[in-house]
């Protein structure tokens, strides 16, 4: 599925180009300039703050491995600017989304399809890739890391309520009202944070009830006919699940329209709350300050049929290497590196995410572990908050609901927006 033209003159992500702002990042480009004893100088882009020093390290181990390429980390440029000018780094390892879809159909990124890791990826994961964007006759993006979210629930409150993990819609709202009975908050809100409630409680509540990615190819095929009287609309087809998502309000805490996201690892550490709508990021802050606390995953039903049960993924990070690069031959020796089965495995044992090879092991964490057998099954979608551009403020619409604004209301100005896109493209 190829992305339609009217996403292709929107901003790249404020947090996914800011994310990695530092000293770090900066220290590495002033390196560049050194002289590098006849080695071939690449620039490594690489944004993700929480995993920056690990790739430190990587990038250490392989220049003190070979003589032939030096790796200079970037981790403070904005990508797209970069290629605007003309300069884009040599490679990347970088969480790949619509913003990156608009590179890959213009012909800004090589073809990959040669490299050795490229025929070992699991055929649904690449296809993650190809839902935002392909190029003829290319392998452009390597998917290197995938991250599952689901619903983080206390294993200790679960087993002393003697609840079980619940399988349809039914099952959870029975698992909310037992905690209610027992005195206990079912679910910890952060809407203080709108990204929250749309990576959490929207994409969860849209994912799970129907097949996202079909919706969105027939929007972009509608174009300015998107409306209540087409064939899909935000307005027809989301106003069930937006319905149900806001329903969430009845388990979640009083306060939630002004706790945030730092408020609520610490609150779901503490045991505040039984669940809470998170990715793997929350657990590792959460570990900070309750290293001890017994947590687990579960997809949230949608349905009252437990085979519809899937987990919200995306690509935490993807390899490229643009077209412009003057040293892909280095920039590939580098991949090569990146791709080796112990050092793409070590990563995503560490940062709780999963495999992209059809041969990676199991995720060990008991954490996340209870996600792989979806994972395993390609039981999955990428969170369609992901998939609106931004240029309609879903984010924003997303809180108005949660936070008491008509949800129809909201639908329509969705399609509105939509529409008024697709006209000017």
């Amino acid at each position: 599925m190829t992305a339609s033209p009217h996403f292709l003159n929107r901003p790249v992500s404020r947090r996914a180009v800011l994310g990695g702002l530092g000293a770090l990042g900066v220290t590495g480009l002033l390196a560049g300039c050194a002289p590098s004893g006849g080695r071939t100088d690449i620039t490594f882009f690489m944004s993700k703050t929480e995993v920056l020093e690990h790739f430190t390290e990587l990038i250490s181990e392989f220049n003190s491995s070979q003589s032939n390429v030096r790796v200079i980390l970037d981790s403070s440029s904005n990508i797209a600017a970069t290629f605007v000018r003309g300069n884009p780094p040599d490679i990347a390892c970088f969480t790949y989304n619509l913003e990156m879809a608009r590179f890959m159909e213009r012909g800004a990124l090589s073809d990959l399809s040669d490299v050795s890791i490229a025929s070992q990826i699991r055929p649904e994961v690449q296809e993650l890739v190809d839902q935002y964007a392909t190029y003829p006759g290319r392998t452009s993006v390597i998917p290197w890391s995938v991250t599952a979210a689901a619903v983080i629930y206390n294993q200790d409150i679960f087993e002393e309520q003697g609840l079980e993990v619940p399988r349809t819609w039914t099952e959870f709202t029975e698992v909310c009202e037992a905690l209610v009975a027992a005195g206990i908050t079912p679910i910890y809100g952060t809407y203080r944070d709108p990204w929250t409630i749309a990576q959490g409680h929207f994409d969860y509540t849209v994912g799970g009830s129907f097949d996202t990615a079909e919706f969105f190819e027939k929007m972009k095929e509608q174009g300015p006919q998107v409306g209540i009287d087409s064939s899909v609309s935000f307005q027809k087809d989301f106003f069930e699940p937006m319905e149900r998502m806001v329903q969430l309000n009845e388990w979640s805490n009083q306060n939630a329209a002004s706790r945030g996201y730092g408020e609520g690892n610490f609150a779901m550490g503490a045991g505040e709350a039984a669940m809470y709508m998170q990715g793997p990021w929350a657990l590792t802050e959460i570990e900070k300050t309750a290293p001890d606390a017994r947590l687990g995953n579960f997809p949230l039903p949608m349905t009252d049929d437990p085979d519809d049960l899937r987990v919200r993924v995306n690509l935490d990070l993807a390899l490229w290497i643009p077209e412009e690069s003057q040293k892909k031959d280095a920039a590939r020796e580098f991949l090569e590196f990146l791709t080796k089965p112990e050092v793409q495995d070590t990563y995503n044992q560490q940062f709780l995410a999963f495999g992209t090879r059809q041969d990676a092991p199991p995720q060990e964490d008991p954490r996340v572990a209870e996600l792989q057998s979806f994972y395993d099954e390609g039981r999955f979608y990428q969170g369609p908050s992901k998939a609106i551009p931004l240029t309609i403020p879903a984010e924003g619409y997303i809180q108005a609901m949660m936070t008491g604004s008509s949800i129809e209301g909201t639908l329509r100005t969705m399609d509105n927006d939509w529409r008024r896109l697709a006209v000017r493209s």
